[in-house]
């Protein structure tokens, strides 16, 4: 099915296929209805959403993600709540309907292991919104192979370098499922990025290998964030432009480097920090957040009911009931896009990158001397 998104605020269109995953905006339109080229800054609503329906870890206490050379920036061996309740999950899908176009289903553990899994994809389709996901695989079974083939648009399997990845992969696969890697790059894992780059060396048949650049949020290492400086940063690069059997994508995060280091890679194909922008995450309590990076809630708007937002800075009548889109129209949200809009000001490609991460300045792969570091 193809679906157009008119964003009469903002003067734009959105296309997306939900059978292919295929999704593309036009520029701003000029008032004949012309592509300006100019890149819409935002959307009136997320376009895609990052819902946390895991609440807790069920493989905390074997720490797979630490066993795997990964700190889970979700602190899941430390930190447990409940997992989203199915009503809350079809309260936010019914908010989104011909509005938003994907959920990323997340949070604290493994999305195919909620216990209302197929339930959640379900609910997603019924509301035209493409559910996908990341998974370990720990815990994957032929039957949720099967669930995910009827839903998903797409699986990802993180590359946690053990049998059961390899297991998960060749389930979905085996399903029919498009199935991606999603590999975290940092000091310690991208010297074996270039190598299997270099050697093709990854899994046959998965669709791509995208890879997210580590960050030190939860339990995630301050002493394993990239630097700019770093000259395996230009190495890997290299590797991401060379052609290859398989897809290689990157997360926003990793841009800078991108603009910093490639020289083939078409800038169109690109884009920034999405956050607050065309996307945004909401935890299983419905803590709402530009990103699920803000692990601290410094820019938590509270969903539903409650009416605390955003470490007291702002409030709203008691009573009132926030929604989706209170919380993307909220000052709290404006205030991280400022963040965005006021970086690098001197900087000549500052309209592609926008000075990168809002959140952690350390792990923007950039040393130009326009660079700004943002609170």
């Amino acid at each position: 099915m193809q679906y157009v998104i008119e964003d009469l605020r903002y003067r734009f269109l959105t296309a997306f296929d939900t059978e292919t995953g295929g999704y593309m905006r036009t520029g701003i339109l000029d008032e004949q209805g012309r592509d300006t080229g100019i890149d819409p800054f935002m959307a009136s609503f997320p376009h895609l959403i990052d819902v946390g329906v895991k609440g807790h870890c069920d493989h905390g206490k074997s720490g797979l993600c630490t066993q795997a050379g990964i700190g889970c920036y979700q602190s899941g061996l430390l930190m447990s709540q409940p997992n989203m309740d199915v009503e809350d999950f079809a309260w936010i899908a019914r908010q989104c309907e011909g509005r938003c176009t994907q959920f990323a289903l997340g949070g604290r553990g493994d999305p195919d292991q909620h216990e209302h899994f197929e339930d959640l994809l379900r609910i997603s389709r019924d509301n035209q919104i493409v559910p996908n996901f990341t998974t370990s695989g720990y815990g994957l079974t032929p039957e949720l192979a099967k669930i995910c083939a009827r839903y998903c648009g797409a699986v990802a399997v993180s590359w946690y370098r053990s049998s059961y990845t390899e297991r998960a992969i060749n389930l979905l696969l085996a399903a029919g499922v498009t199935t991606n890697i999603h590999y975290v790059l940092g000091k310690h894992s991208i010297d074996e990025a270039i190598a299997r780059l270099e050697g093709n060396d990854f899994p046959d048949g998965i669709a791509a290998v995208v890879f997210l650049l580590h960050k030190p949020v939860g339990q995630g290492s301050q002493t394993d964030v990239l630097e700019a400086s770093d000259p395996r940063v230009a190495a890997f690069f290299a590797q991401v432009e060379r052609p290859h059997p398989f897809g290689v994508g990157l997360d926003a995060c990793s841009l800078p480097g991108a603009l910093n280091c490639c020289t083939q890679i078409d800038l169109a194909s690109l884009d920034t920090c999405e956050a607050a922008r065309f996307s945004c995450y909401i935890g299983p309590d419905l803590k709402m957040t530009p990103c699920s990076f803000d692990a601290d809630g410094h820019f938590a708007i509270q969903l539903g009911d409650s009416m605390t937002i955003a470490d007291g800075r702002f409030a709203i009548q008691l009573g009132d009931i926030m929604t989706i889109a209170d919380g993307w129209d909220s000052e709290t949200f404006e205030h991280f896009r400022n963040t965005l809009r006021t970086a690098c000001p001197d900087c000549a490609r500052k309209d592609l990158c926008l000075g990168g991460c809002p959140l952690k300045p350390e792990i923007v792969l950039c040393n130009r001397k326009a660079k700004t570091d943002k609170p």
